[in-house]
């Protein structure tokens, strides 16, 4: 049996839920393929959403018509600004989620879209005929033929798992992995596969906590939403927030742990399987600062319904009853109950210079990879790379120019500049210290970057927009001075003159340091924006050097900005690329001009 989508989106996590909903609704008949639709936007590791520099990615997903905020502001149980203390330029919003509930809104969301299929199966093969995608083959042998594909298959790909020295094949715990695909990538679409490896800690029953032991974390008294389009003071009104707490480790943790270094999984899989530097195993941890005698251990509620906590800063791949006694080992924790134990995860990626800034890949025309299968890691990275590839499979199937937010414009565009021009020999993970204008790209202003980007794809709607010019004139107004006839919050919601006045106020205190930083990103932007053909002969150049003509033969930059950033790039080869460029320019000019007298 064959059946005819325009898209087909292969994987149910974070990133394939973006890139599905954002090809529905944009028009175009869309299967989603997932192993259990039981599933769908599960949070295996730790239930959050948002964080330092990720939260701004989550508003900008949210901002050009994404799903995650939304679903975050209605699962979240407990919401935090983090870096409050410090300048606007980095607040960066957190929310601590019901897992279940999170999982449900989001399946719930997929199943009531128009123009989009779930389907239970696993995708065994791709099916590629000169060069370009066709479709999707399911282990049962049917075909699902489609103009383009979206792989996003996080953890899946081949996935194993690592207890202490003991090994087995999976996604998850308990859920079985993807085994079939990585052959297909590697034989049929010609990409080269790397291994990751990825940790997650132990949860515990909250009824066995000693709380008087800990630090109280409660969540902000005034509550900030991820969605432009949640209503702030409902919401506020109907939020019921739950506390996280602090507690540390201790030299008695480290010195079980660091006895049984060599029981760990950590160590195990293959040479390069590097894991997260900026997330690592306590075990990790406990090697590389053997000077501190404490970390923090954040215990924090999965959902209203449950008892389960996650023990965040735990992260571990020790075995059964070693984690037993080192979280026995932490004040409040004495008498801890484990349901869950913490395990590593190995699973196959594709180095992202293999793909292009649209992520469609430079192997296979109209496949396009999103999420992990990229070598990043967390949820928000890969919303952020599934929304990007949907919207850019259906742009290009209609005919239009594709997505490519710029560096200035957004976290996901320098997201996205960065694992497709400098590639990775680690997880990648943003932080605000990636941003060279993080004063331009605020979480507070992230609809006025970028909503307008959302309404000309067709992902926001008219209605939303025309709400959103009402607030964007009133900031008008307000910086002009005119307050003497403003809209009302009922016209602006769920805008309102709060809003305004606190981002006008904003503005204007960065207002001076954003107008140099625009002046510098103008002058970038004459060579960033300047094209490379894709046919560039880069072995003609003479005067590169081998290691140059090699960096730019395994990238191939699309722009000279692009160029630029390469690793191992120097501004000499940029100057004589530039030349090049030139001269090509000119000789294809005279011949141009040589045909037309002829």
């Amino acid at each position: 049996m064959e059946r005819k989508y325009q898209v087909v989106v292969v994987g149910a996590g974070h990133a394939g839920c973006e890139a599905s909903l954002a090809c529905a609704r944009m028009g175009l008949k869309t299967l989603i393929i997932t192993l259990n639709v039981d599933s769908i936007a599960r949070m295996p590791c730790n239930p959050a959403v948002g964080g330092i520099a990720k939260g701004q990615m989550v508003r900008e997903i949210d901002a050009i018509g994404g799903e995650m905020g939304w679903i975050a502001d209605h699962a979240g149980l407990q919401f935090k600004v983090l870096n409050s203390s410090r300048g606007p330029a980095v607040w960066s919003p957190r929310a601590q989620c019901d897992k279940e509930l999170y999982s449900v809104l989001m399946s719930k969301s997929l199943q009531n879209q128009q123009n989009l299929e779930i389907l239970q199966s696993e995708a065994a093969s791709l099916v590629v005929k000169n060069g370009k995608i066709c479709g999707v083959k399911v282990l049962t042998g049917e075909i699902m033929n489609a103009d383009a594909v979206v792989v996003t298959t996080g953890t899946f790909l081949n996935g194993t798992i690592h207890l202490g020295r003991a090994h087995f094949d999976g996604g998850r715990f308990n859920e079985r992995p993807a085994s079939y695909l990585s052959r297909s990538l590697s034989e049929d679409c010609g990409l080269a596969l790397g291994r990751f490896k990825t940790t997650t800690t132990p949860r515990i029953n909250s009824l066995s906590i000693d709380r008087s032991k800990m630090t109280e974390q409660p969540g902000d008294k005034e509550p900030r939403s991820f969605s432009h389009f949640t209503e702030i003071e409902s919401w506020r009104k109907n939020l019921k927030q739950l506390s996280c707490w602090l507690t540390y480790t201790n030299p008695n943790t480290h010195k079980i742990v660091g006895d049984n270094l060599d029981l760990s999984s950590i160590g195990i899989g293959k040479v390069n399987s590097k894991s997260p530097r900026y997330c690592p195993a306590i075990e990790e941890k406990i090697e590389r600062y053997p000077e501190k005698t404490s970390h923090h251990i954040f215990v924090e509620p999965e959902g209203y319904n449950t008892n389960e906590v996650y023990l965040n800063g735990l992260y571990t791949g020790l075995p059964f009853d070693i984690q037993q006694q080192m979280i026995n080992s932490i004040a409040g924790l004495e008498n801890a109950k484990v349901i869950r134990y913490g395990y590593a995860i190995e699973y196959d990626y594709s180095s992202p210079l293999q793909i292009k800034k649209s992520l469609e890949t430079k192997t296979v025309e109209n496949l396009f990879l999103g999420g992990q299968i990229n070598g990043t890691t967390g949820y928000e990275e890969a919303a952020s790379q599934g929304f990007v590839a949907g919207v850019n499979a259906g742009l290009k199937i209609l005919g239009r120019e594709p997505l490519m937010l710029g560096r200035n414009e957004s976290y996901i565009g320098i997201l996205i500049d960065d694992i497709t021009t400098k590639g990775m020999d680690e997880p990648y993970r943003m932080f605000t210290s990636r941003a060279e204008y993080r004063l331009s790209i605020r979480n507070d202003n992230a609809d006025l970057r970028l909503m307008d980007i959302g309404h000309s794809i067709g992902l926001i709607s008219d209605k939303a927009y025309k709400k959103f010019e009402l607030y964007r004139n009133t900031l008008t107004d307000i910086y002009k001075g005119k307050t003497e006839n403003l809209p009302s919050d009922k016209e602006l919601s769920p805008w309102s003159i709060e809003k305004a006045n606190e981002e006008v106020s904003i503005h204007k205190k960065y207002e001076g340091y954003i107008e140099i930083q625009d002046k510098m990103a103008n002058r970038i932007k004459k060579n960033e924006d300047r094209r490379i053909p894709e046919d560039f002969d880069y072995a003609r150049v003479d005067s590169f050097s081998a290691e140059t003509k090699q960096r730019f033969v395994e990238v191939r930059p699309q722009t000279i900005g692009q160029a630029s950033r390469i690793r191992a790039i120097k501004p000499s080869d940029i100057a004589i690329l530039t030349i090049y460029l030139e001269k090509q320019k000119k000789e294809r000019k005279q011949k141009n001009s040589e045909n037309k007298n002829s």
